[in-house]
């Protein structure tokens, strides 16, 4: 089942929850006359309540979508940097003997397939990078620091492999540790709890029976689930936050990752 058709029947639920609670409060009012409230009139510390939670759970939702948003730019960046320095690395590899290059290309090569088609599944499903893409990086750095420059541009295109290949072991690391949650579970914990409790609401305001107040109620709740699985749906970028999370290695790497790949 996707995480869309997930969405929809989650809304439809709430939606469906809140205009029945609605009529089941009504009804067990309308059977006990002496004892039901007056739904004319709210009382005005009561709306102010209820608007004062609804602005704070606002700026938190804000704050909360932002976060994850900004996390999601910085893992697509860290893969795009990462891709790109490896890719740098084995062009300056050009200035080197054929033997020594193709050496080069294909630590790099080796590092990028087994990245790409084996460390992202487990970094996905574990939330942190796998020791063999550890091992496969320390042989690349192994046969970048074996080179042995002999002229001039060797050794320009030797201190460039060398900066290149920091930026790529800085990428590969704040990769894996943006494959974790953005967000604490005490802060899923304050979101749910507050979403219930600002939905909760609506009932201290005395919603009648109406067709208008009913639909904004459900409407209410239904935006309220959406925004939730906004935060939910970015809040693990290379799971679901990112259509094609491997797409810069696939667009530098082509000979290694084809497209149908």
């Amino acid at each position: 089942m996707s995480d869309w058709l997930v969405l929809l029947l989650t809304i439809a639920a709430t939606c469906a929850v809140i205009i029945v609670a609605v009529q089941l409060r009504h009804r067990r009012a309308a059977s006990r006359p002496a004892e039901s409230e007056d739904t004319t009139e709210t009382p005005d510390v009561i709306e102010y309540m209820t608007m004062m939670v609804g602005v704070v759970y606002a700026i938190v939702l804000g704050l909360a979508i932002a976060g994850v948003w900004e996390e999601r730019g910085a893992a697509e960046e860290w893969v795009r940097q990462e891709a790109q320095a490896l890719h740098e690395l084995g062009e300056r590899a050009q200035v080197f003997p054929e033997d020594t290059e193709a050496e080069v290309r294909g630590a790099v090569e080796r590092y990028v397939g087994y990245t790409v088609e084996e460390e992202w599944s487990y970094m996905i499903d574990h939330g942190g990078l796998s020791e063999d893409g550890d091992q496969l990086f320390a042989q690349l750095r192994q046969t970048v620091s074996g080179l042995q420059p002999a002229t001039a541009p060797q050794g320009y295109a030797y201190e460039g492999m060398h900066q290149q290949l920091a930026s790529a072991a800085e990428a590969r690391a704040s990769r894996g540790l943006s494959a974790e949650s953005t967000l604490p579970a005490v802060v899923w914990l304050g979101l749910i709890t507050g979403g219930a409790v600002v939905v909760g609401m609506l009932f201290a305001l005395q919603i009648r029976r109406t067709a208008r107040e009913l639909l904004l109620a459900g409407l209410f709740s239904a935006l309220i689930v959406f925004l939730l699985y906004l935060i939910w749906h970015f809040d693990f970028p290379f799971a679901r936050g990112l259509s094609d999370s491997t797409e810069a290695f696939r667009t530098f790497f082509p000979q290694v990752l084809p497209e149908d790949g």
